[in-house]
């Protein structure tokens, strides 16, 4: 069961979950992070690691989120064919109008 990021990540990029990904599966564009499904190794060392609690086991995302777990796939899938999309390192928070933690 590979982990989705959700909702609570729109707008709102925290990326203090990406440090601890031993696969680094790990990508962003400019609204979001994604996690791709196809290397996460489901260790769950990115959940507690998420200050806006975004991250699920794609089997628990909370129903009104389910859009989440194919949007992960389909835009990891995207980014995968760019250069600058694979995140691994800390950066700092992006945190934009539609973001509740600010």
């Amino acid at each position: 069961m590979p982990h989705v990021v959700t909702k609570p990540c729109y707008d709102c990029k925290y990326t203090d979950c990406c440090v601890v990904c031993p696969v680094e599966c790990f990508y962003q564009d400019e609204s979001m992070l994604y996690i791709d499904p196809t290397d996460c190794i489901d260790c769950e060392a990115c959940v507690p690691e998420c200050p806006v609690e975004a991250i699920y086991g794609s089997d628990n995302v909370p129903g009104d989120w389910q859009e989440f777990v194919q949007l992960n796939a389909d835009r990891t899938a995207a980014l995968k064919k760019g250069n600058d999309a694979h995140i691994t390192e800390k950066q700092d928070p992006k945190e934009g109008p539609s973001c509740s933690k600010s």
